[in-house]
Order: structure tokens, then sequence, then C-alpha cells
């Protein structure tokens, strides 16, 4: 009787399941990956680009306002109701954004939360998200160079939240950097090839 088959399978399956597991270990990383080749495959505008980095940096803003790591998970469902309520009362959506923000970095102040992180995150959702709107107000092409430039560039923030482990959790900052950069240089790719 040959047992090299039956030896190799449960080695075959051994080689499976730890691939599944480093899989699911990475999950943030699929699904951000996942959300970037969606949003690509799509078509998105600078429109799509300037939400997603301004929503990001509303997520990291409000985990810090809040002192709370969770609350940036929480907040992509949040940010995304904020945009969402903000247009269908006729408004930019960015306005809401900022509404919200504003009443972010007055409970963190309020609730004594610690300020270097709350400055830096306001900051932070001042200049990525300044890009951001500016790039709606830009030639179309410039525009989209600059959504992606800022996408790609809070990809940058992200990695550093990640290897502190700081503000956000690990798993909220892999899923971003996996969707802003591969989203970022997508469309810049877009833009010097359209």
């Amino acid at each position: 009787m040959d047992t090299s088959v039956n030896s190799a399978a449960p080695a075959g399956t051994r080689v499976t399941a730890a691939r599944w597991s480093a899989l699911a270990h990475r999950w943030p990383s699929v699904v951000g990956l996942a959300a970037a080749t969606l949003v690509l495959a799509n078509g998105a505008s600078r429109e799509t680009l300037a939400t997603i980095v301004s929503v990001a940096a509303l997520c990291y803003l409000g985990a810090a306002a809040l002192d709370r790591p969770w609350v940036a998970w929480a907040g992509v469902g949040g940010a995304s109701v904020v945009v969402v309520v903000t247009e269908l009362a006729g408004l930019p959506w960015w306005v809401g954004i900022a509404v919200v923000a504003g009443v972010l970095v007055v409970v963190g102040l309020v609730g004594r939360v610690p300020r270097p992180a709350l400055t830096a995150q306001t900051l932070a959702l001042l200049g990525y998200g300044g890009l951001a709107v500016a790039a709606l107000h830009l030639a179309p092409p410039v525009g989209l160079v600059l959504a992606g430039v800022a996408l790609t560039a809070h990809g940058i923030w992200d990695v550093i939240h990640y290897r502190r482990n700081q503000v956000v959790p690990r798993s909220l900052a892999e899923f971003c950097v996996l969707l802003d950069v591969p989203l970022g240089i997508g469309f810049l790719v877009l833009a010097a090839i359209g």
C-alpha cells in the first residue's frame, strides 16, 4: 500500500490551514485592499477620494477626542452617515464633516483627553481634509491628483499609528493603509494615463 498520498494529505492540509490562519490574521489588510479594488473598479472620482480621506481623518479625530481607540471603527459608519445626511440636507458633505469635527474637538477639550493626540488629530483633519476639499475646487485632473496625493499621504499617517499602536486600533490603521495607499496610487496612475 502506498502511504505517500496519505502522509502528504495531512501536510497539505496543515499548509492550507496555516495559509487560512495567516489570511484571517490579516483580515484588515484583506478588507482594505478589497475596498480599494472595488472603488477603483467602479471608477470613482476625486469627490470619492476626497470623501474617503476626510472620513478617515474624522475617524482618527473621534478616537482621540473620546480617548477610545474603538471609536475609530465606529466612526467609519458614523462619518459615512454624516456625509449622506449632510448631502440629503442639500449641503456639501464636507460641511457635515467640519461640524462634527468641531463638536469632537470641543468634547475632547471638555473631557480633558490627552492634548497631544487631540491636537495631532485635529491638525491632521485640517491638513488632509483641507487638501481633499481643495481638490474639489480645482480642475478635475489636477483635483484628482491632489486627492490621490492626500489619500496616499494619509497612508503614511496610518503606518505611524500602526507602528505606535496609539489613538486607533492597529486593525483600523492596517485597514486604512491597504485602502489609502493602493487607492491613492491607483488614481494617480489613472490621472497620469487619462
